[in-house]
């Protein structure tokens, strides 16, 4: 197991070796200059020439890679040239407002997957499966940018009854501790600020969570019909166990595995859309500074917030694995 593990972290360091040079690369070989969007029209030479060296795009680009990358191991992510503030400050700023918005996403999605997994395989061969499955269709054939712009317009605008915008009400003056919100409004037993935040996650939680939940649905409902068909089950229904003991105390504990590894799969492309999601509703997150970081062609903050998805892509599916194995430890010696 421990030598199982040492190989994924060392094939994710690899991983995100490759993924570093490709974006060094890409970002420096693709159209547009950041050090002109950040300077005067009127500006001279020297002073292009004085901020290019400043930010070191005044060496060759294989210098330029092997001063990003000792200063990197050494836990400098370099400065923000949009921004003009490290880019480790801003990653842990911004990183915990994601890991919240995703978390609860995955919740949600687990918990309303698995609800409609269960029942469709309670209710099979009846009109309730099928309303179900319908149901399950539509999730999963809508986008998440589609469910916010819908959430935005009905919830935010046509019954204005949650807030379009941000992650806390400014007006109330709250102060936090931490970057966590909710986890520190909850753990401090301020009930309010809860409320607070979490109607702010609302919407974009929920537009993240009703395709995830679609597809988990799916997945378990299709396990839980193979494992109603093994032996064990036709045997337990025969000895007199009602269904709904069948479908929970002994279906879904085998249907949870192949379940559980797609879930991780899918919980690593939740966090790429928060991209979008966060940009739509001005949610301070990773994914709405990578978009401004884009636009300003901000080199620096768009290689670590690259590398930050890829470690959290890494430590999720690495997280699954052993959380699959330990639900079923035979894999441990395949």
């Amino acid at each position: 197991m421990i030598s199982a593990i040492l190989r994924r972290v060392a094939m994710g360091a690899i991983t995100l070796l490759g993924v570093a040079i490709v974006v060094f690369v890409l970002l420096r070989v693709a159209p547009g200059n950041p050090i002109a969007m950040m300077i005067g029209p009127g500006a001279s030479e020297t002073d292009i020439l004085a901020l290019k060296a400043k930010y070191g795009l005044d060496q060759s680009l294989p210098m330029q890679f092997w001063i990003w990358l000792t200063n990197f191991l050494q836990g400098d992510f370099g400065t923000s040239i949009s921004r003009q503030v490290s880019v480790i400050s801003l990653l842990s700023e911004r990183l915990p407002a994601t890991l919240e918005l995703a978390i609860a996403a995955l919740v949600i999605a687990v918990l309303l997957g698995g609800l409609i997994a269960v029942l469709s395989t309670l209710l099979r061969k009846s009109w309730g499966a099928s309303a179900l499955d319908g149901a399950n269709s539509l999730l999963l054939t809508v986008p998440e940018f589609v469910w916010a712009l819908a959430f935005v317009l009905l919830l935010g605008v046509a019954f204005p009854i949650l807030p379009l915008s941000g992650r806390n009400d400014p007006a109330a003056g709250t102060v936090f501790v931490t970057n966590f919100y909710l986890i520190e409004a909850i753990l401090t037993g301020r009930w309010g600020v809860v409320w607070d935040v979490f109607s702010h996650m609302l919407m974009p939680v929920f537009a993240l969570a009703l395709p995830l939940a679609a597809i988990i649905a799916r997945v378990l409902k299709e396990a839980l019909g193979e494992a109603m068909m093994q032996d064990y089950v036709v045997l337990a229904r025969v000895k007199g166990m009602s269904e709904r003991r069948l479908v929970l105390g002994e279906a879904l504990r085998n249907a949870v595995g192949p379940t559980l590894a797609l879930t991780g799969v899918q919980f690593t492309f939740l966090i790429g859309g928060t991209v979008i999601i966060e940009k739509i509703f001005s949610y301070p997150g990773l994914g709405n500074m990578a978009i401004d970081a884009v636009i300003n062609r901000d080199f620096p903050l768009i290689q670590g917030l690259i590398l930050m998805f890829g470690v959290l892509f890494i430590l999720i599916n690495l997280a699954v694995d052993l959380l699959v194995v330990a639900l079923n430890p035979r894999l441990s010696r395949g």
